[in-house]
């Protein structure tokens, strides 16, 4: 079966980077993605493989059935969105819509699962089940598409795994990695204001200072995570953004802060919220302000079943070698595909991407893969696709 799905994956290889290098030159950003969607059902049509589309408007749904096609439900997912960035990649694929750009991968994304489609496909009568094959849109805004698609009965009955892979520049292409139980953190956007009454710096005595209570807030919220929070319990609360819209010598009226609270406990989680809410409330009153604190309540964490794992990670070592198969540490950053997490048994690892030379961080102007990534990605989720089915 290995022999077969790699010789498979190096004769569409050439295709799938000519689809990628569409994707990637054509990027649209969330829930805006029709021109992906469209190149994407013209892929799958090209290969006679079936599709429902109008999923949260650009989303797709394919689905390649074995023999006993009941008899098993696994999902493969890729996202398809891209983000608002300018890319300065100097390649003759590079983003040609002013402004945006694949700085997360979800052209590779997109790419690999359709080469995946193409290989299972053709194997279809090598094994036993269903897979559906699922192109979301809008991971990198909330709500998330994943979220959408669940509400509008992507799952008719709940499948017995959720598969998905995320491009990583710091493991070299070839390369994949694996870690179950927790992995990936909740997400929430933090957005307040804080309202005070503005004037001459020079006459503090005569305003209340929304700057020293927006710093007083920044500082007390900190206790969140050092001193309300369990220290086993990985919590991180950040602050991104401060605009106060003064001078020198002029205090401004109000202060805006935006910043992220992530961890892995829903409860805590909950909790967190009243009293980070409750703090700057009390801080800006007691200094005669006023704060309206609003939270965007975003991911939730991202559990990688054992089980499902497990399987997983031993088809890997199989198509790829145990050298090629590392173990990641627990990630504070969020992801959509919590929601299918949430209810299935899921599997979400890591791709390699790297050229071993330059690191292209994601979600930066200059973000690329190698693109030997392809041939390991197609081939691999097809093979832990067949797996997870036996």
């Amino acid at each position: 079966m290995i022999e077969k799905i790699k010789n498979i994956s190096l004769n569409i290889y050439n295709e799938i980077i000519q689809i990628r290098h569409h994707l990637h030159k054509h990027p649209e950003l969330s829930f805006e993605e029709f021109d992906t969607s469209k190149s994407i059902q013209d892929f799958l049509t090209l290969h006679k493989i079936p599709f429902k589309t109008g999923i949260v408007k650009t989303g797709i749904i394919a689905e390649i059935k074995g023999k006993n096609p009941e008899q098993k439900e696994i999902v493969l997912r890729a996202d398809i969105d891209a983000l608002p960035i300018k890319e300065e990649n100097n390649v003759d694929y590079c983003s040609v819509n002013k402004g945006v750009m694949h700085a997360c991968g979800h052209d590779v994304h997109s790419s690999s699962l359709l080469g995946s489609a193409i290989i299972l496909n053709e194997l279809k009568d090598d094994f036993n089940g269903t897979i559906k094959l699922i192109f979301q849109p809008g991971e990198e805004k909330l709500p998330g598409g994943a979220k959408l698609m669940l509400e509008e009965g992507v799952f008719n009955n709940i499948p017995d795994s959720c598969i998905a892979q995320h491009v990583y520049p710091d493991l070299p292409a070839g390369k994949v990695g694996f870690k179950s139980g927790l992995y990936m953190a909740s997400a929430d956007e933090l957005h307040v204001k804080i309202i005070g009454k503005g004037g001459h710096a020079a006459l503090p005595h005569k305003i209340n200072d929304p700057i020293l209570m927006a710093s007083q807030v920044i500082n007390s919220l900190q206790q969140i995570v050092s001193r309300y929070n369990k220290p086993n319990n990985p919590a991180v609360l950040s602050f991104g953004y401060i605009q106060g819209n003064g001078a020198t010598n002029v205090i401004p009226d109000t202060v805006e802060l935006k910043g992220t609270f992530r961890t892995f406990d829903e409860k805590w989680r909950k909790l967190a919220h009243l009293k980070m809410k409750k703090i700057a409330e009390s801080i800006c009153e007691s200094a005669g302000g006023k704060c309206e604190f609003k939270i965007d309540v975003g991911y939730p964490f991202l559990y990688n079943d054992e089980k499902t794992t497990q399987i997983a990670k031993k088809a890997a070592i199989e198509y790829l070698g145990k050298e090629n198969v590392v173990d990641l540490d627990l990630r504070m950053t969020s992801e959509d595909f919590s929601y299918f997490s949430q209810v299935a048994p899921s599997c979400f690892y890591r791709l390699g991407t790297g050229d071993g030379k330059k690191i292209r961080n994601l979600h930066t102007s200059t973000f690329d893969i190698d693109e030997k990534a392809l041939l390991t990605s197609c081939g691999l989720m097809a093979y832990i696709a067949i797996k997870q089915l036996s």
